[in-house]
């Protein structure tokens, strides 16, 4: 076998082998080097290669490195001395895209020797699903016991023509299984073996005589400028690392006065000219290049290419961002990396990507800057990765691997690519619901943008790849299709930074120049607009200057004539807002009025506050938090960035605004939700809810429990405690249960058990007199309300029915303020619902100080709702 393998390299002088092997040195570790599951193999007293595995059932591997294209054969001998089947055969990949073969998502070609069919074939992997036939091979080929023994080789031509043959003797009388043309994947970095085995075989498995062999010079040649004085030439392999310039010609153009190839893929070789390319184009003349294997193409190869004139650097809108993979594990069958596509969506434009700069939202340090020479030909798309990561993306396309490329965060993050005088050309901000698959969200997957015309959409306008891959790094979108953007802007809110500045907020990226005329703003009353500033990076919010200051809490109303989104659609007709300069907030202009603390399966808390003060505040830099039995607080910022409440406005904070709204449709108010990153965290059973200053003084404090809830309620899961009455205090007999009717909560609509102020003079008042305890959020409760000439009384109120018998000691020797009230909800001492009819309030009032004493009685009535 020695000397035959002796004679094959004399007669083959003329070519250079890409990996050979026959293992006569004894060992396995250098020329080539093999690695993997090293200690599981051996090199035997004749020289072969062979497996030395545990005695258990299992999988090895053996890799060694090698570069291969179209124009290669590979032979190798072997034999295995065991019956074959589906947990016993051997896989020699001649073609692959990483070291690591038994890992999912490894691309490339092998031979399969054995399996269910005993049979010599090829296959190709992609990166996922199981391997398909290349060539089928002949059935029970290898259908001996203990001695299958055969020699391979394979073939490709450089058009992809794949021809299969084996000799079952071992010897070089080849015979055919079958030719195919599959030109599926062209490059490759690794050969090697994968054997699967049952627990018998772990050393049945011989190999010898591996010869990877490129016997082909490089055949064809793709030409395109991408500058003036820049042309690249991508051949059909890769090239040897050193070029001369002499050996590339345009007839009829200008000399080629350098020639290097890329640093990232081999095939690559960038040129460099004396003087501009003509405009149109012209064609590529290639003559004495070498592969990397000194196979030299005496020539010429010719390749036309297209100029369209002068680069141009990229303006808004003319570079876009396609693709996000910010969670690459585990990993579906793309490269275990995070990467960005981008894109030329113009049919004729190239661009000069030099000096672009890319970078995370809010950050200005360091961004990643594409370098001298950065192309993007018209339509072309290309992978943007980290500066150690260009060479797991080569097989995909064009690669920019960068130095200071940003990490994504999986959950979401702002990218922006600016140009060389600073104007922002694309913005996305990205967010893990932009999948909307939960599976794809863990991982693996890219997100994708679904029509590129509509490049300022967000969430509407990305989903998750549907390529079997996870993506598509390089090319046009799994998920691409027609997606236009046709709905007008609209104008959130709009606050009083200052006395002088004004902020608008709009619901979608704007044009930047269309919205800047002051003419499109007018106030009532009357403010002069000094400018108009829109603000990037995503512009969705402009900022006024005014040239009259305005006065704490006096409302005005700001019009926008019209407002343009970035795609052109306009607003219309004008939209109005009232607004007015925040004023300082002191305890208890703003308070608890309704909490969540015990949400249904799946549901989230809420805590909802309401300004009760007269005034405009800005809750900026307030803190929501919960109090500890110790003392400390556990406190959440409410909002980073202005959001200004109204006297009267109500907003709820939560961590997932669209969960409450599922819960409460019927019930809840969208536009009055404040999304916070978290909430503190408050008990199902009992806590305390705090409300803090941006300057940290107290605002409000409430200490909940579940006694609080109606004691008829059999489930207090997803049911709410209401404020009673807005200028009451924020204490328990203040709360109520959220009524039945509205669904057990009201989260930014006003309480279903709110009730007001009856007012009056007299000592003690029943409202209402008449009142219906079934939850259907009318007059629900009653309120003996007190209002006393001076502090220091202390009170007992004792509720009997018609015939005199105790229902309820609603209060006990309880100190009372000069003005307040007390609830009762209809129920008994035991926990039931009084019976229709008459009830008798007997309140004894007592100065401790004194030994004064006086009593009172009121009269109520339970009522019924009469149904049909």
């Amino acid at each position: 076998m020695k000397k035959l393998l002796l004679l094959l390299l004399l007669f083959s002088f003329e070519a250079q082998a890409q990996l050979t092997d026959d293992f006569a040195d004894g060992d396995f570790n250098q020329n080539p080097a093999w690695t993997g599951d090293e200690t599981a193999f051996q090199v035997n007293a004749a020289r072969q290669l062979q497996s030395n595995g545990p005695a258990t059932g299992t999988q090895l591997q053996l890799i060694a490195p090698c570069q291969a294209s179209t124009g290669t054969s590979w032979t190798f001998w072997a034999n295995l001395k065991l019956a074959t089947s589906s947990g016993n055969y051997a896989d020699v990949w001649l073609m692959a895209d990483r070291a690591d073969l038994k890992t999912s998502g490894t691309r490339g070609y092998f031979v399969r020797l054995g399996g269910t069919p005993d049979e010599v074939a090829l296959f190709r992997q992609d990166a996922t699903g199981s391997p398909v036939y290349v060539v089928n091979g002949q059935d029970a080929t290898l259908n001996s016991s203990t001695n299958n023994l055969v020699r391979v080789r394979v073939t490709r031509s450089v058009q992809n023509v794949w021809t299969l043959e084996r000799d079952l003797t071992g010897g070089q009388s080849f015979v055919s299984e079958g030719t195919a043309t599959d030109a599926t994947y062209q490059r490759s970095t690794y050969f090697g073996l994968t054997l699967t085995y049952s627990s018998a075989n772990g050393k049945a498995f011989y190999f010898d005589d591996f010869r990877v062999l490129d016997a082909t010079p490089p055949a064809a040649v793709q030409a395109a400028g991408v500058g003036p004085r820049a042309l690249d030439a991508t051949f059909n392999e890769a090239v040897a690392a050193t070029q001369n310039p002499a050996s590339y010609q345009l007839p009829g153009g200008p000399a080629v006065t350098a020639a290097l190839r890329d640093a990232v893929n081999p095939a690559l070789v960038h040129l460099t000219l004396a003087a501009d390319l003509p405009t149109g184009g012209g064609t590529l003349e290639v003559r004495q290049v070498a592969d990397l294997y000194g196979n030299v193409a005496a020539g010429p190869l010719t390749a036309p290419f297209s100029f369209v004139g002068v680069l141009a650097g990229p303006q808004f809108g003319q570079l876009l961002i396609t693709e996000i993979m910010a969670d690459e594990t585990p990993v579906v069958g793309l490269p275990a990396s995070e990467y960005l596509e981008i894109h030329n969506p113009s049919a004729t434009r190239p661009l000069d990507l030099a000096g672009v700069r890319l970078s995370k939202g809010g950050s200005t340090a360091n961004p990643a800057v594409f370098p001298a020479g950065a192309t993007l030909l018209p339509g072309e798309y290309a992978v943007v990765c980290g500066s150690t990561r260009g060479a797991q993306f080569t097989a995909f396309g064009k690669v920019f691997a960068l130095t200071n490329f940003p990490s994504l965060s999986n959950a979401g993050d702002q990218l922006v690519l600016t140009g060389r005088a600073g104007r922002t050309l694309f913005e996305v901000t990205y967010s893990d619901s932009w999948y909307k698959d939960g599976r794809k969200k863990d991982g693996g997957w890219s997100l994708e943008m679904v029509d590129e015309t509509n490049f300022c959409g967000g969430s509407e306008n990305w989903t998750a790849s549907n390529d079997p891959s996870g993506g598509t790094p390089g090319r046009a979108n799994s998920v691409r299709t027609a997606n236009p953007d046709r709905t007008a802007p609209a104008l959130l809110r709009a606050v009083a930074l200052s006395p002088t500045l004004v902020r608008l907020f709009f619901n979608e990226k704007l044009d930047s120049t269309a919205v800047a005329n002051p003419a499109r703003y007018t106030f009532a009353p009357a403010v002069g607009i000094s400018r108009v500033l829109p603000l990037g990076p995503d512009f969705r919010v402009v900022d006024l200057q005014l040239s009259t200051p305005l006065q704490p809490s006096q409302p005005l109303t700001l019009t926008v004539q019209q407002a343009t989104d970035c795609v052109g659609n306009a607003s219309g007709p004008a939209a109005a807002v009232t607004l007015a300069l925040p004023a300082p907030v002191a305890a208890g202009d703003v308070v608890i009025n309704e909490i969540l603390f015990n949400p249904r399966t799946g549901g989230v808390d809420f805590v909802e506050l309401l300004n009760r003060s007269a005034k405009y505040l800005n809750v900026q830099g307030w803190q929501l938090g919960s109090e500890k039995p110790d003392g400390a607080v556990d406190q959440k910022p409410i909002s980073p960035g202005p959001y200004v409440l109204a006297p009267g406005q109500l907003v709820v904070l939560t961590t997932d605004p669209a969960n409450i709204q599922r819960y409460y449709p019927n019930s809840s108010e969208p536009a009055n939700f404040l999304a916070l990153p978290s909430l503190p965290s408050y008990p199902d059973d009992a806590g305390i809810v705090v409300l803090t200053s941006a300057t940290n003084e107290p605002l409000d404090r409430f200490a909940y429990h579940k006694s609080m809830h109606l004691k008829l309620l059999d489930d207090l899961n997803g049911v709410s405690l209401e404020r009673i009455r807005p200028e009451g205090p924020s204490t328990g007999e203040n709360f109520h249960s959220a009524a039945s009717a509205v669904g057990y909560a009201t989260p930014g609509r006003p309480n279903s058990q709110y009730q007001q102020d009856p007012g009056g003079d007299q000592t003690f008042r029943i409202e209402p007199e008449v009142f219906t305890p079934d939850e259907d959020g009318q007059q629900d409760l009653t309120t003996l309300n007190y209002a006393l000439d001076q502090p220091g009384y202390a009170a007992s109120v004792t509720i009997y029915d018609a015939q005199g018998r105790l229902a309820r000691r609603l209060v006990r020797n309880e100190t009372l303020a000069t003005s307040g009230f007390f609830q009762w909800d209809g129920l008994t001492d035991r926990g039931q619902k009084a019976a229709v009819g008459y009830y008798i309030l007997h309140i004894e009032l007592l100065r401790p100080n004194s030994g004064e004493k006086r009593e009172y009685r009121k009269t109520v009535v339970v009522g019924a709702r009469i149904t049909d």
